[in-house]
This record gives structure tokens, sequence and C-alpha cells, in this order.
């Protein structure tokens, strides 16, 4: 109960990736290191984060001139490319063109036709296409040239279109927020994360959840490591810095319910129907088994049985939290630590180390005093202008972030406080 105290008292929660965590630092990174004159007094660069359930293109602006040869980059404009992850084009390449359009016409537009072929433009592509080539490589190489393609017949500076690893993502998202802090360089005052008064702190940790994968990035106490494969260095404007990061693949918040309903097929379901404490009762849903069990992150499960032994499975919302909850915590092996301390799965995780900053989504989840009261209605009140789909998933998704954040990292009533939520 007191946990869930907690968690209402912070608003309604939700923590769906940095939106820029690829895009500051690449554009960063251009901007130290492309020194051709331009006309004008600014600098345009353009950056596609292609996620695993859709892509998003941001269009960033820096002046030409940079304090101490570093520029502060502003973002301009925003757009949401229409549809899913790039990941879903496997077997529709010839519609990745029309897939990016409209994104890319509108940065046609925005930025200064005299500056276009002076404009960079990046994809990273992140969890989605990194499951996809644990799958099959030479596809999601296939989608890459696809993309590059696409985006190569634009008048810009294409710098080329990559799945980055999980450390790095992780890496990025600590860089991202720690630059918007100013924690680097001189604090930003255009950003709504400020620090309170008295914070010594040199930075802050990172936390970040995607739909296939989930990180935590963060300065130890001490250079405190245990595993070396969780550990980063970076020189960042004159400092060295030692940070702890770690991803995790298919703990992401739609693989996490694809792992969790494949686990209760798994323990409970005899004649094609899952009771499931996690959806609102009265929910009803129907998904082909083939398409519950072809991810790399459930076909663990799919060993249970020699075949499948119905073609479909209907989910049946019950709306119970405790019983939501215990369904959850069954996804974090926490038994088994071969280190001091350990997040989940055996994997090592020094003691929390200061603040951390996480994305705050206004609708990502309702309070679970709420949200298993059967009234549907309510949510439907407050979020009318959420799908369907994704409003019948915030009760998993809140009680999800929550046994994430509480049983898989180990924050506590005591470090909640030091968990900052980010404006957009």
């Amino acid at each position: 109960e007191s946990e869930v105290k907690i968690f209402c008292s912070k608003n309604i929660l939700g923590i769906l990736g940095f939106s820029c965590v690829i895009a500051v630092v690449v554009l960063l990174a251009l901007g130290l290191t492309q020194n051709k004159p331009l006309p004008e007094n600014v600098k345009f660069g353009i950056v596609l984060d292609a996620g695993s359930s859709h892509t998003n293109l941001y269009i960033y602006k820096w002046p030409a001139e940079k304090e101490n040869d570093t520029g502060v980059v502003t973002q301009i404009e925003e757009c949401k490319v229409k549809g899913p992850g790039i990941s879903e084009f496997a077997q529709k390449l010839s519609e990745i063109d029309i897939y990016l359009t409209a994104c890319m016409e509108r940065a046609r537009k925005v930025i200064p036709a005299s500056q276009h072929t002076e404009t960079p433009v990046y994809l990273g592509a992140t969890a989605g296409m990194r499951l996809l080539r644990m799958e099959n490589e030479r596809l999601a190489d296939k989608i890459l040239a696809a993309v590059a393609k696409s985006i190569s017949s634009y008048p810009f500076d294409f710098q080329g279109a990559r799945i980055i690893t999980g450390q790095e993502e992780g890496a990025y998202g600590w860089i991202t927020i720690n630059y918007l802090l100013g924690r680097f360089t001189q604090k930003l005052s255009w950003f709504n994360l400020k620090p309170s008064e008295g914070d010594t702190q040199e930075t802050y940790g990172a936390l970040d959840l995607g739909g296939a994968s989930t990180q935590i990035t963060f300065v130890p106490r001490n250079g405190t490591t245990e595993s070396s494969n969780n550990t980063l260095h970076f020189r960042l404007y004159g400092k060295n810095y030692g940070v702890y990061t770690h991803s995790f693949l298919c703990y992401g918040k739609d693989q996490a319910l694809l792992q969790k309903l494949s686990k209760d097929l798994q323990a409970s379901a005899t004649n094609g129907t899952i009771r499931d404490p996690c959806f609102h009762s009265g929910y009803r849903r129907k998904m082909n088994m083939s398409d519950l069990y072809e991810a790399p992150c459930t076909r663990r499960f799919e060993a249970t049985f020699p075949f499948l032994p119905f073609p479909e499975v209907e989910i049946r919302g019950t709306g119970n939290y405790q019983q939501c909850r215990q369904s959850i915590l069954q996804l974090f092996n926490t038994s088994y630590c071969p280190y001091s301390s350990c997040s989940f799965n055996g994997i090592f995780l020094p003691p929390l180390q200061g603040n951390f900053g996480v994305r705050l989504w206004r609708s990502a989840c309702c309070c679970p005093s709420m949200m298993f009261s059967s009234l549907h209605f309510q949510l439907q009140m407050y979020f009318g202008e959420v799908k369907e789909k994704y409003l019948s998933e915030y009760c998993f998704s809140g009680t999800y972030i929550l046994a994430l954040l509480l049983n898989g990292y180990h924050f506590t009533a005591e470090s909640w406080k030091d968990i900052h939520f980010m404006g957009k």
C-alpha cells in the first residue's frame, strides 16, 4: 500500500524513453566536428530516433559560432512518423519511402533551402531492430539499407543509419540528460528540469524505458565496479567519467507484456483463455499464438508446448492490482546474484547513487487505486484521446513501471525522492 501511495504521489507516472536520447549527443558530436562555413549564423541537424514501436524525427539548431568549441543545441521541430517502428517493415520494404515522406518533407520546409546540403541527418535504431537482428541479421540490414536509400534521396547531408547497442543507448541517455542539466557546462535555463538548491552532485543518473528495452546509467560511488561489461569511460569537456550502464533487452514495456502473457499461458491456460489481472474487468482481446511467440523475448516459453495447442488465445481482464503485481514480479529473477549486489537476472548493480532523471509522460498509466476498479469509463473519460489498444494497457504499464523501479532497480521509499521526472 505504501508503494502505491509513493507511486501515485508522483502524478501519473510513465517512462517511455528519452525523446532526445540519441539526438542531442549525435548533434553535439556533429556540431563539434563539422567546420564548414555557412552563410547563416546557425546550423541545423536532423535526427530520426527509430524506436521499437515508432519513429520520431527531430530538427535541431545551434549557433555556428560556439563558445569554447561547444554549441548549445535547441530543438525546433518534432515530427512523429505515422506507423509502427521500422522493424515492422521487414516484409514490406517498398513502403519505407512512403513511411518517411511526411516527416522528411516537413524537414525540407522547416530548414532553409540554402542550408539543406549542409544539414546532417542521422538515424539511430534501438531495441526493436536489435531484436530483429538477433532473429535475422540479413533482414535487419535490408531494412537499414532501404531507410538509407530513402533518406539519401533528400537534399541533406546523410550521415548514416545504424542500430545502436544497449550500452550506447544507456550512455547517450546519461550524456543527454546531464548536458541538458548543464552538468558538463553552464546550466541551460530553457530546460525545465533543474537541480534543487544546494544540490552539489556532479552528474545525474539516467533511467529509460522503451518498448523493447530498459536502461539504467549512473556514476557509482567511488567508481565501484565488479563487472567490466557494465562500465564505460568518457572524457567530456576536459573531465573523465566512469559510468555504470546496463540495458535489459526484452524488458521494455511492450516486450515485458508479451513475456508475462506467455508465462501466464504456460502456467494456466488449458482452453485458450487467460484470465489476466493486469487488464480491467470486462476486457476481451484475442491474439494469434504465432504472434505471441514470434519474438526472441518469448520464444523460450514456446518450448513448453511440443505444438501450439490452439491457434489463438483470448485474454480476459479481471482487474486485480495485487495479483497483477505478483504476476509481473515473476519476470524478475532476484534469487541469483554472483556479485555483491544485483538488479535482477544476475546482473551487477552497484548501490544507487544520487539523483536520477526520468521522462514524465502524462498518460503512461493510471494510479493503482483506481485502475483496477472496473470503472473503465473513468479511463476513457480521462484519456479519451488515446487509442483503445494503448488505453487498455495502461494498468499493466503502471504496475510494471512500479515493479521495475522498486523490485528491479531497488529504489526505496527513501531513495524515491531522488527520482526527478522530466517534462517533454
